[in-house]
C-alpha cells in the first residue's frame, strides 16, 4: 500500500477497492454435460465470489510481472487494475467474452 500512495495522490484503500470492483466478473461459464455432450453455460456470479476471483487473478497476474519484489509488482498491478488495465483485466475481458459467445446455451443453467 505504501508503493500505492506513492503512485497516487489517492488515499491506497480507495485504489484497492477501485481494482477489486474493475476486476471482479459479473458472469463466468461452467462446464454442463447433457445429453452426452458437454457445454459451457455463462452464469451470474454472486459477490462474495466475485470479490475472491478479483483477489486471485490480481495476485497472479502480478506474480507474472518482472519486476524484483512482489510488493512492486502487486502495487503496479493494483494500479493498472484500478485504472482498467493490466493482466487481471485482460482475464476477466477473456471469461466475459467466453461467457457472451455461449450466450446460447444459458438457459441450461438450474
Amino acid at each position: 500500500l505504501e508503493n500505492l500512495i506513492s503512485y497516487t495522490k489517492n488515499f491506497s484503500l480507495e485504489v484497492f477497492k477501485k481494482a477489486i470492483i474493475n476486476i471482479g466478473p459479473l458472469v463466468e461459464v461452467k462446464s454442463r454435460k447433457i445429453g452426452g455432450a458437454n457445454y459451457q453455460v455463462p452464469i451470474e456470479v454472486n459477490l462474495k465470489r466475485r470479490n475472491s476471483l478479483a483477489m486471485r487473478w490480481i495476485i497472479k497476474a502480478a506474480q507474472k510481472r518482472k519486476n524484483k519484489s512482489m510488493s512492486l509488482k502487486l502495487s503496479n498491478e493494483l494500479f493498472d487494475a484500478s485504472n482498467n488495465k493490466g493482466l487481471a483485466f485482460k482475464k476477466r475481458e477473456n471469461v466475459h467474452k467466453m461467457a457472451e459467445a455461449n450466450k446460447a446455451f444459458a438457459h441450461y443453467k438450474w
